[in-house]
């Protein structure tokens, strides 16, 4: 089984993370063969550890992680690298693949445009 983490910041106010909580159930939904889960830079929980622990004991073999950041700030560039070199060292069983940050792929790009200019005369 496939494990997919959506890896974001985190807030102080709880309702930040509702659209996040949205797209977890899209992707869900979207593909019910994987295990979806949130996981926290700081501030919420569950953090990457955490969350990469649960998808393990619900037998998942490989993971996917998948930074929904606009773009590769330090915390892209060097604060979750860190946490995954960690993730690997507490499960080496596990396969884990580390995606770009999703504001980073075209595709994503030319729906934020979309979205942007809607209703624009």
């Amino acid at each position: 089984m496939t494990g997919l983490i959506l890896f974001v910041h985190g807030a102080r106010d709880a309702r930040w993370r509702e659209p996040f909580d949205r797209l977890a159930r899209k992707v869900e939904a979207a593909r019910p063969d994987l295990a979806v889960t949130l996981a926290f830079l700081e501030l919420m929980q569950p953090d990457l550890l955490t969350a990469a622990g649960a998808l393990a004991a619900r037998g998942c073999r490989s993971l996917r992680i998948v930074p929904v950041f606009l773009g590769q700030g330090g915390h892209v560039r060097e604060d979750l690298p860190e946490a995954v070199n960690a993730l690997r060292e507490r499960y080496p069983g596990l396969e884990v693949e580390l995606r770009i940050a999703i504001g980073e792929d075209d595709a994503v790009q030319d729906q934020i445009v979309t979205t942007a200019l809607m209703g624009l005369p």
